[in-house]
Order: C-alpha cells, then structure tokens, then sequence
C-alpha cells in the first residue's frame, strides 16, 4: 500500500488536489458558505488551515470544477462560473518597518490594474482599487470576489512595539499608523458594494475595539457561529472515518491500540472548541505530522510562539491560575482590545486556551487549555518569563517526569528545591505575607501543570476538602499539600483530615500523601515528609 502524502506546510489547495495530498472534504461546508452571506470574517489560531480555506475559495471562484472532482462540492454546484478574484495575502511580510504595508497594498493594486485598468484620477490606494473592481464587474458581468489573509498581521507585528513613524510632519505609532492606513483602504467595500459578490478576511484576532472595519459594513463574524466551526482544523468524526487508516498505522508503530492510539492523539492534540455546539477539533497542524512521522511531539508549539503574545505576557502579573478554568462572557474574551493589563483575549484567540464548556443559562464559556500540547508548551514559556530560574525549564520537566514515573520522590524533592533555588531574589520577593504565598502557589503551580503527560488535578475537591495537588501516573498516585513556613508534619495532617486519600483506597496504584513547606527566606523546599497510604 502506498504511503499517503500528506500536505505539511502546504497552503494551496490546488497543489493538494494534483499532487494527491491528503485532503479533509470541507467543501460542503464551503458550498454552504458561499450560498448564505457575502461578507465574512473568520478568527482561527495560526496554523489552522485559514490560508488553505482562502486558496480553496479561490480556486472554487475560479470555476476550476476539474479540482473539486469527487468532493462534497462537486454534488452541489451545478454552475461553476469563473468570477474575477482579488487575494491579498499579509503572510510572509515584515511589518516593522513603515514602508512595508504601503508597498504590499501598493503592488496588491498595481497588480489588479495591470489585468482590469487602472482609473484616469486615482486617488489614493482605495479608491484605485474601488475603480479596479468597478471595471472588473463591467468587463467580466460577475461581481468582484475578494479575499484577505491575516489581515490583522501588520497590527500584530508591531503591537506593544513603541515604533513609531512620521505622517504629515508628525511622529504616531507604526501601530496607529497601520490602523489608519487598513481602515481607509477596507473602506473601500462599502464603496464597492454593487462590484462584490463575495468577500472574506481571516486573521487571528478580532479587532472590534479598534473599528479597523468601520469605513465599512462590518462583515458577518463567524468565529463562533456553529454552523461553522468545524470549517478549519480536523473534527473528531473525520479523524474517525477519513484518517482511521493512519492512526491504525501509527498505532501498530507505535505498538500500541488502536483505541489506545485514537486516546493518545485526543489528549495530545484535540480538545477545540469555537462554538457553543462544541464540536471536537484537532490541531490540524499537530495532527497530521504527528501521522505522518508516526511520532508524538510539540509540532505547534514548537513552531514558535507569536512575538506579539511574548511582548504582551512580558507585562504579566496575573497568575494563569486564575484565568485558566473559569466561565466567562463571550465579550470577554472574543473582543480583542489591545490591553496589555487583559491578556485573556489574545491568549484564546491564539489557541493558548480554548473553549471546554457552554453554561446555556447565563450564556457563558469555560476556558481551558485545549491539549496536553499547548498546556505543557504554554506553562512553560510562563515558567522561563515568570520564574527566570537557572534551570531550564524543559530539561526540569523531563526529569521530573522520569522521577514521579519511577516513584523516586527523594529524586523529585531535589529536583523540586534546585529549580526553586536557582531563582533570583528579584523574582520572587514580595511585599508580604500574602504575596509570599501567592508566589510560591503559582510557582508550583506552573511546575506542576507542565507535567501534562500525567493526570493533574489542581485544589482537587474530596469530601472534607480540597488538595493542593493530586497528580496521577500508571503505577502511582501522589497527594500533595504546601505549606510556607510551616512544618511539613501539618500538611499531611491536613491531607488526612480533609479526607483526599479515600477515594484511592480500592485503587491498586501506590498512593503517597507529600506534604511540602516552603520557605520565604531562602525561597525553596524547607521542609519534606512522604507518607504511603496504608490499605
């Protein structure tokens, strides 16, 4: 049986379909799309699929019917007309410095008046481009398509930079700057609007605050719309039927189940969420070379945080602790505003936390971390920013790993107060009691949350009670209480009265109650007792 190909980094829909990639049927959804509205905008992480969906419209628009053979769309569609396509694509540009929007709009127009002419009295970038589309309609007699790809990377670029440039005799932001400069020329689609079929801009985040889309008719936002949300990225049902062959591959590679296989891939990648339908979404970038090396890694994470989300986290002082797990209004985290004092927006609208539950009766959202991928990946690109320890972080957690899989707990215990020791004064001196405490719960617990190959529970409830932390690992089971300043006696003894350990007494792992104290002089493990549960 030949080896599938599978598209890794490959945006172009046309490529796909000639050179035999795997491809997830979407059209239908396309199909529907298309034949319900005409302005949308789309919110996706990065590496979602957002530019491969645009080259899929394109090619639909085009008429080029030869490539959408034997696909859902091809049932559907029974007159492929060929309109005029405008793309512009913000992807691969550098927009730290000035020039470089003005170019890209600039050779976007000068490009679409080379095929359709270009107006006797421009004036200005939009309203050559208005008069493109205008002689397009009336030379073509189909209306304009157009289709905008992360248009919101020229703000990003340069958000929370401090650059700034010169207009008109006067120093503003690059970001203002860029702002000004997208508003005029997308206001050129309510100018056009009798010239446009279709229009469609995707990007990361949703810029409502700042009416980037004002000079236009704002443009149906489907970033939660349920019908929708299942248009990028690889559902559960269609790893289920159209991928079940190479995850049975991979499986046997892997010398595992294939139910075992199907689990392990869930908790590493699935776990999207964007609408209240709640439909399961895999990272398609993750998954699919995951299949294809048939090895499990951080293939997102490892491609690189957005600066623009490291510069806003540099101003961080809120524990992650108290935005991760908890309900919030859709406003709350949908509508971007460029505040580096509330993060909660860019964080969900990178795919750092995703939806995990929809409360209908007040109309809220849980958000979490999606998948062990991003929780692990995430906790530690906090954990270097935030605890600035000598250690570094992923050779930490590789070794605590190792430890709490072996039931070392002398060896997690070191491991546990070098990291600690190895972080400055600086860091982690606070003004009081409280803040000390603060400090080292958050501490441990961005330790302890990166070890998200095993089951972790945080402020575990039981029946009198609530466990600091409670992580759970094939052969073991191990309750933790913190104390600062505090023998580490009066933990376990906390352990034993709130009861944590009596779910666990039937279990045949190895339960071990850990009472940890902390010390804020020397800002690290001061005191340790281990107690195994007797059953």
């Amino acid at each position: 049986m030949a080896r599938l190909k599978y598209p890794i980094g490959i945006q172009s829909f046309a490529q796909i379909r000639e050179e035999g990639y795997v491809y997830i049927d979407k059209t239908d959804l396309v199909y529907d799309l298309v034949n319900t509205g005409a302005v949308y905008f789309l919110s996706r992480p990065r590496r979602f699929g957002k530019s491969l969906l645009l080259s899929t419209l394109e090619c639909y628009f085009h008429g080029e019917r030869d490539l959408f053979r034997g696909l859902k769309i091809d049932r559907l569609e029974k007159d492929w007309k060929k309109y005029p396509v405008f793309k512009i694509d913000f992807n691969g540009q550098d927009f730290t410095r000035p020039e470089s929007l003005l170019q890209v709009l600039e050779a976007f127009v000068a490009n679409a008046e080379r095929i359709y002419g270009a107006s006797p009295d421009p004036v200005g970038l939009g309203m050559r481009f208005a008069y493109v589309l205008h002689a397009a309609h009336e030379q073509t007699g189909l209306r304009c398509v157009v289709l905008v790809d992360e248009y919101d990377k020229p703000m990003l670029d340069v958000l929370d930079t401090g650059y700034t440039c010169t207009v008109d005799g006067r120093q503003i932001s690059l970001e203002d700057y860029h702002h000004n400069t997208l508003k005029s020329f997308y206001s050129v689609f309510k100018l056009a609007s009798n010239d446009l079929k279709f229009v469609m801009l995707t990007g990361v985040t949703k810029f409502s605050q700042i009416s980037v889309f004002s000079g236009f008719n704002q443009p149906k936002d489907i970033s939660m719309t349920p019908a929708w949300d299942a248009l990028c990225g690889i559902t559960q049902e269609e790893l289920d039927t159209q991928l079940a062959q190479p995850v049975r591959d991979m499986a046997e590679a892997m010398n595992m189940s294939f139910d075992e296989m199907r689990s392990t891939l869930s908790r590493q990648y699935d776990g999207y969420h964007f609408s209240s339908r709640m439909t399961d979404i895999y990272n398609p970038f993750s998954l699919l070379n995951a299949l294809d090396s048939q090895h499990l890694d951080d293939y997102w994470f490892k491609t690189g945080t957005p600066t623009y989300l490291i510069r806003l986290l540099a101003h961080f002082d809120e524990n992650m602790n108290d935005i991760a797990g908890k309900y919030y209004d859709s406003a709350q985290f949908i509508d971007y505003k460029a505040d580096k004092e509330r993060p909660l927006p860019m964080i969900y609208q990178s795919g750092y936390l995703t939806i995990k539950d929809y409360d209908r009766d007040s109309n809220s959202y849980l958000l979490d971390f999606p998948n062990n991928e991003v929780k692990k990946g995430f906790l530690t690109l906090l954990s270097a920013n935030y605890l600035k320890s000598k250690e570094e972080p992923m050779s930490w957690l590789l070794a605590a790993q190792r430890a709490l899989k072996q039931g070392k707990l002398s060896d997690f215990r070191d491991l546990l107060t070098t990291f600690l020791a190895g972080i400055p004064y600086s860091a982690r001196r606070k003004e009081n009691e409280r803040e000390q405490e603060r400090y080292f719960q958050y501490t441990v617990y961005l330790l302890m949350h990166m070890l998200s190959c095993y089951t972790l529970y945080h402020e575990k409830e039981s029946s009198q009670g609530r466990a600091d932390c409670v992580i759970e690992t094939p052969n073991y089971v191990y309750i933790f209480e913190y104390k600062l300043n505090h023998p580490a006696s009066e933990a376990i003894a906390q352990i034993e009265k709130k009861g944590c350990s009596l779910e666990y007494t039937l279990d045949k792992r190895t339960v071990y109650l850990v009472g940890v104290s902390f010390s804020s002089d020397t800002g690290t493990v001061s005191d340790w007792m281990v107690k195994r549960l007797v059953r």
